[in-house]
């Protein structure tokens, strides 16, 4: 199996195009991954996120565009591509039918992997998912958290040079969460390439170096959590709060206060370089909110000030 690390680029898409009929799903995006980068796409459902990673997976045709992965295109060279991808789906598809071992082996062998091979790295994977001692179990006495884990080491029993995580922690809860980023994080720590797609902008600024932000098939913006966090926002947002149906009138005692302001359903943001001060401003004029928080601002605001819009609608 090549390096990853051969390529200048293991993934490159220039004007990549995907209608579905008269609906344009993707819209000629262009990026490039370099090997070794945790690379996201942040965009709300439905934004083409998963359409992107189908058509990089080589299980979609593009409609018009060039897209190359590790130097092969997916449709023309799909198996060749296929065996140097991990894939995790938004959706666990593990064999229920199958004890938590062997969906690892029995998945390898799709491969054509000897067992030789097979039995050995799939203990080194149970333990790397913190499995080792579930490797007898049905999938059905797993929690959502630990099937997810054995999803993702499932995707790396091929020794993968790239892993695709379409919503790797959807539906999980915090703590769940927290230990599948730390798996994620030992895989690049060991060189992994990581192309994932979330709508969470916490997990996009945990395990993201670099990500572009999507929105009904094109691309907003592109940088590091950090590079889009400045060039799109304020160092702090004041979130107010006034009550059902006075965040409106309120907002007009505040114009002038902070760099700019949004109206939300629910509360107001005030984007300022110092919340705090804003918020004794506003105080100062007589304002009195049932709620106020100070906070660094997010790629939310990011995809809010791009959009006009929330990252989940």
């Amino acid at each position: 199996m090549p390096n990853s690390s051969g390529y200048r680029a293991v993934v490159s898409a220039r004007n990549l195009t995907k209608r579905f009929g008269d609906f344009t799903a993707v819209d000629g995006i262009s990026f490039e991954i370099p090997a070794g980068e945790s690379f996201g796409l942040l965009g709300p459902n439905g934004a083409g996120k998963s359409t992107i990673m189908r058509m990089l997976g080589g299980v979609s045709r593009r409609t018009s565009g060039e897209l190359e992965v590790m130097g092969l295109d997916p449709e023309r060279q799909g198996p060749e591509v296929r065996a140097h991808l991990g894939v995790v789906p938004q959706q666990d598809n593990l064999d229920e039918e199958l004890r938590v071992r062997d969906n690892l082996i029995i998945y390898g062998r799709y491969f054509g992997l000897p067992m030789s091979y097979l039995r050995p790295k799939s203990a080194e994977l149970l333990e790397f998912a913190q499995l080792g001692d579930k490797a007898g179990a049905r999938i059905g006495e797993l929690s959502g958290g630990m099937k997810r884990r054995l999803t993702i080491a499932r995707s790396l029993i091929n020794d993968p040079g790239i892993l695709l995580l379409d919503e790797p922690t959807t539906g999980l809860d915090p703590q769940a969460r927290h230990v599948l980023w730390d798996r994620l994080f030992r895989l690049k720590e060991r060189g992994t390439t990581l192309v994932l797609t979330t709508h969470y902008m916490d997990e996009a600024e945990q395990l993201c170096d670099r990500l572009i932000v999507v929105d009904r098939g094109r691309i907003m913006a592109g940088g590091s959590p950090a590079e889009l966090i400045r060039a799109h926002s304020s160092r702090e947002v004041l979130e107010l709060r006034f009550g059902a149906g006075r965040n409106a009138s309120a907002a007009g005692a505040l114009a002038g206060l902070g760099e700019r302001i949004e109206v939300l359903p629910d509360r107001i943001l005030v984007y300022a370089d110092d919340g705090e001060a804003v918020l004794g401003q506003a105080v100062a004029r007589g304002l009195e909110p049932a709620t106020s928080l100070v906070r660094r601002s997010s790629l939310e605001d990011v995809f809010l000030r791009l959009t006009g819009r929330s990252l989940i609608d």
